[in-house]
């Protein structure tokens, strides 16, 4: 039996899958392999028969995510079986890789849990939020991180306490090869009126600035210190700036939108336009928040 044979009985195994249809910007090639394990177990049974010379690469939402038009060669693995609300002890919350971010916040205030508010606006699962360290509005998983669980080449299950993944703006230190596969969060009791007020109030907040209504990656850029990515590409002139069918949103200029035709090549070209103009206008090197793969 072939190591894709054998995947293929551990969940859903297809080659050549377009990965346009896997994240919220719509563009990017096709994924050699892409494989969507049923639940944990199949997914520890699957990665030690992956060859170590195949790259592999976890999917979320992929809402931070450009996969280059060439593709990528190797096995792409969607972690969106690992969707569930693992387990609540007190103020302490254990939830899969797989689970919305928004999902969680919902549920944290019918729980009466505060802390994942600013999780309701980011589109985003856990497992890719732990990864990134995603934030809004001042606050980042780190805050409440407890500890991740997470499975490795050789389909061991190891658990990392935070403190351990080095956490900093938009980046945690993941043990090399791992996947997340759950995460615990540290939470506080609270008013389930007040938390679902507070998450109304960022939502709208978010709505009314970010393009939301159009397909796009989230922030395209790290914020700068001291500064806003946003204000710098909008003070280079290229806020509404189009090549082919994405845009620089002329809503917020963080944020690139696919007008229905767009290529990845032509979001790349945006990117370089955008951090070229600014380091040549202000100085300032901006660094990519949007993760690119592939050929």
């Amino acid at each position: 039996m072939t190591w894709w044979q054998a995947l293929a009985r551990l969940g859903d195994f297809r080659e050549h899958e377009p990965m346009a249809a896997h994240v919220t910007l719509g563009v990017g090639g096709a994924a050699r392999w892409y494989f969507r394990p049923r639940d944990l177990h199949a997914l520890s049974a699957a990665l030690p028969r992956i060859p170590g010379e195949v790259a592999i690469m976890a999917l979320g939402r992929g809402s931070n995510l450009l996969v280059a038009d060439g593709g990528f060669d190797g096995v792409v693995i969607d972690m969106g079986s690992l969707d569930t609300l693992l387990r609540v002890d007190g103020t302490v919350i254990h939830c899969g890789a797989g689970v919305r971010m928004s999902a969680l916040a919902a549920r944290c205030a019918d729980l009466g849990l505060e802390g994942v508010e600013f999780m309701a606006t980011v589109p985003g699962n856990i497992g890719g939020a732990v990864a990134m360290n995603a934030g809004a509005f001042g606050q980042q998983v780190s805050d409440i991180l407890q500890s991740v669980d997470v499975v490795l080449r050789d389909g061991s299950l190891r658990t990392v306490a935070a403190e351990a993944l080095a956490m900093g703006y938009r980046h945690s230190d993941l043990p090399l090869g791992a996947l997340v596969v759950a995460a615990r969060f540290g939470l506080r009791a609270g008013d389930a009126d007040g938390i679902r007020a507070r998450i109304r109030a960022m939502r709208n907040k978010r709505g009314g600035s970010q393009p939301l209504a159009q397909p796009n990656c989230g922030s395209v850029f790290k914020n700068p210190p001291q500064d806003h990515a946003a204000r710098l590409i909008e003070a280079a002139g290229l806020k509404g700036h189009r090549i082919g069918g994405a845009e620089i949103s002329a809503q917020h200029a963080n944020f690139i939108v696919n007008h229905g035709d767009a290529s990845s090549s032509d979001v790349l070209a945006l990117i370089d336009l955008a951090r070229s103009e600014v380091e040549r206008r202000f100085g300032v090197v901006l660094e990519p928040e949007l993760r690119v793969v592939g050929r």
